[in-house]
């Protein structure tokens, strides 16, 4: 399956690793992750192309057709230049609009005012993991409720059996045993590693442990991990976004995706 963008081709392989499953129609590639159908961006489809006129109901229908149980809607493009197509029209239809920056790196520098108090290393142990699906929900951007709990307990089920598996790491800076700060790197094998989830709890921001940690994170995976390539996945209005470009992560496509969220 030929995928051009390097966001997708890496998000696919993490779904990939952790049982999703891809069908190829030749128009787009319908992902589907069975274990857990509340993930968005676990249950999509991927274009190839940008909309032309009419699609975006086209498109809609045929989401509608391949998940006719969910509750959203969540559709990618195949690209690397941020093309929407016929934007006025997929507006119209009421999908909102993400545009990402896929970032990367072969070289980093350290952050111009790392942390040093922070304990920096791998997670490890029933509590460790524990402590990062309470820090995901205190990260979330959105309503806390019960469905979103089953939806981030699901994801670090599968964050963890990959760790588990051999396919990468998760790193946490810790005050004493106290998580503060983590991150997921995760390795194809092939000379790229794809970042994963960089997140600090509320009551720990603005002390440099993100950029510490996302050095620490991209020296390992740049040596001991064998990557040549790191990849990363940035809002472009979120200020986290200055943190990869002062370690020497660099603006290389758009990626874009599309969702209607539940009525």
């Amino acid at each position: 399956m030929d995928i051009t963008s390097l966001g997708y081709r890496t998000d696919l392989l993490l779904l990939e690793l952790s049982g999703s499953t891809f069908r190829d129609t030749g128009e787009y590639v319908v992902v589907r992750t069975p274990a857990n159908p509340g993930f968005w961006w676990g249950n999509f489809l991927l274009y190839r192309t940008p909309f032309a006129p009419d699609d975006a109901k086209i498109r809609l229908d045929d989401f509608r057709r391949e998940f006719p149980e969910a509750k959203h809607v969540a559709i990618g493009i195949d690209s690397v230049d941020g093309e929407i197509g016929a934007e006025d029209e997929v507006t119209a239809a009421g999908l909102e609009i993400d545009r990402s920056v896929v970032m990367t790196a072969d070289r980093v520098v350290p952050p111009q005012r790392p942390n040093g108090e922070a304990t920096y290393r791998f997670l490890a142990g029933d509590d460790d993991w524990e402590q990062l699906y309470h820090q995901s929900l205190a990260t979330a951007d959105m309503e806390v409720d019960a469905a979103y709990e089953d939806f981030t307990r699901r994801k670090l089920v599968a964050k963890r059996e990959l760790v588990e598996a051999g396919h990468g790491k998760w790193f946490g800076a810790f005050d004493g045993a106290r998580l503060q700060s983590s991150l997921g790197l995760m390795f194809d094998g092939k000379g790229l590693a794809r970042f994963q989830n960089v997140q600090t709890s509320p009551e720990d921001r603005g002390r440099g442990l993100a950029s510490t940690l996302v050095h620490h994170a991209s020296t390992y995976g740049l040596t001991e991990g064998g990557a040549r390539t790191l990849v990363m996945v940035a809002d472009p209005d979120y200020l986290a976004i200055r943190i990869y470009r002062s370690v020497g992560f660099n603006d290389s496509e758009t990626q874009l995706q599309f969702t209607l969220p539940p009525a």
